[in-house]
C-alpha cells in the first residue's frame, strides 16, 4: 500500500476517503476468504496494517488541533 510518508502528506478528508476504501476492501476480502475464493492471507494482513496506519494519523491530527 502506501509508505508512511505518503500517508502523512494527506489531508484529513483524503485520509477518511482512503480509510473507507480500505475498510470496504477488507470486508470484501473477508467474504472472499469465507467463500474460498481467496488464498492470499497476506492481503488481509496488509489491509489491516494500512487501516491502522491511517487511523493513527487521524488520531495524531485530532490531538494536534
Amino acid at each position: 500500500m502506501k509508505k508512511k510518508s505518503e500517508i502523512k502528506g494527506k489531508s484529513k478528508i483524503e485520509l477518511l476517503k482512503t480509510l473507507k476504501e480500505k475498510r470496504d476492501g477488507f470486508q470484501a476480502f473477508k467474504y472472499e476468504l469465507a467463500g474460498g475464493k481467496s488464498k492470499d492471507s497476506k492481503k488481509g494482513r496488509n489491509l489491516r496494517k494500512d487501516i491502522a496506519r491511517i487511523m493513527t494519523e487521524l488520531t495524531i491530527a485530532a490531538k494536534t488541533k
